[in-house]
């Protein structure tokens, strides 16, 4: 609720010299048509008649002639509309006063105060221009804001992708160097430079490829080449392109789904990403366990999808930093532990292109990747937060 306008003591005063002067020039208005009027009476007899009528009318034929003059009458009717017009006066100057001090405000907002809003109760109609400003400024803070952080991210981005490639950059030109200043004794030595050279711009080209996906994927534009297709196949397909690997690690995958076959609409392409993603990390991070599970469930209008692994519990406090930009459980910044870091911010990236929304639970006895997925892409799902019992608040 807002309050009301105070006035300040020389806006009283002029208040009070607006009600004066409107006063007495409505006093000699009245008194030049009183003048104007009793000459007209005066010098026309057709009228006097015709007032002498209607004051017979009025007093039902009696002689109560006194009190129905056209004097009086003249100057109850003056009363009446000389009221009305000092009202009228008053109630303007008292807005054109709101009006002062509504723009005063607003230039004390646009000085710079924009965590201050106009907090007045006026008339009806200024009312809703005072709401919009405050809208307006709400919203033009609240673009500042989303403006500054998208700054800073930027900043934060092109620190974290600078570390990441100043990295194995300064390994290749080491290595580079030393082979450009013939510091090898041997054939072996000269190869094994070139090879750690050549490992570490792999390092470096996967870094900008993944960096190069994110910024893709992040653009709320990117299109999506969607077809109907077996979610629960796809789950077998991906198995078997890892099942090569989860032998070598003594993992074996594990696929269900509920019911099979089914069918989803959604970009199938972008989808993989996502899960190769989900399934190498479990390789790579699922260190002792023995299984992999691929499982996929209709669930109403949307599809919950887990890949899971019984391997070591990620930290309680961990979980919630997972799908931040170069974030690694590890302390290490070890690309050949850690990856890029993109990893996962570009899967909940591309799950959101989706309208759908992903999260991670982990236990002592499994690790979890939950995808919720609509069956037709352009519905929007509302996520319910889960919080497993395990899980810290």
């Amino acid at each position: 609720m807002g309050e009301k306008v105070r006035l300040s003591g020389k806006e009283k005063s002029e208040l009070w010299f607006e009600g004066l002067v409107t006063l007495v020039l409505l006093l000699m208005l009245n008194f030049a048509l009183f003048v104007l009027l009793k000459q007209m009476i005066a010098t026309n007899p057709t009228l006097q008649d015709t007032i002498w009528s209607v004051k017979n009318v009025l007093t039902f034929g009696q002689n109560k002639a006194h009190l129905w003059s056209w004097r009086n009458v003249f100057v109850g009717a003056m009363i009446v509309l000389d009221l009305m017009v000092l009202y009228w006066r008053l109630i303007r100057r008292y807005r054109q006063m709101q009006m002062r001090h509504v723009i005063a405000e607003l230039h004390y907002i646009a000085d710079g105060h924009l965590d201050h809003r106009v907090r007045l109760a006026v008339n009806t109609d200024l009312q809703k221009v005072i709401n919009s400003i405050n809208a307006l400024v709400d919203s033009t803070v609240n673009s500042m804001e989303e403006e500054r952080k998208i700054e800073q991210s930027k900043d934060e981005l092109i620190t974290n992708v600078s570390h990441d490639i100043r990295t194995p950059l300064t390994s290749i030109i080491g290595y580079l160097g030393l082979i450009e200043d013939r510091q090898y004794r041997s054939t072996d030595e000269l190869l094994k430079y070139t090879h750690t050279a050549y490992l570490k711009a792999k390092q470096m080209k996967v870094l900008v490829e993944d960096l190069f996906e994110y910024t893709k994927v992040r653009q709320t534009t990117t299109p999506l080449n969607t077809s109907t297709f077996n979610m629960v196949a796809m789950l077998e397909q991906l198995a078997a392109s890892f099942e090569l690997e989860g032998e070598k690690k003594g993992m074996v995958f594990v696929v269900s789904g509920s019911p099979d076959p089914l069918m989803m609409n959604a970009d199938t392409e972008k989808l993989g990403r996502v899960f190769n993603n989900l399934i190498a990390n479990a390789l790579k991070y699922g260190k002792g366990g023995q299984h992999i599970y691929l499982n996929a469930e209709k669930v109403g209008s949307e599809v919950v999808v887990k890949v899971s692994n019984d391997g070591p519990q990620i930290p309680n406090d961990a979980l919630n930093q997972l799908f931040d930009r170069f974030y690694r459980v590890e302390e290490s910044r070890s690309q050949e532990t850690g990856g890029t870091g993109l990893g996962l911010a570009i899967a909940q990236s591309i799950v959101t292109l989706h309208g759908g929304y992903i999260y991670a639970e982990s236990s002592p006895a499994l690790t979890s990747f939950v995808l919720h997925l609509p069956l037709k892409v352009g519905t929007t799902l509302t996520r319910t937060p889960q919080v497993p019992s395990n899980q810290a608040e």
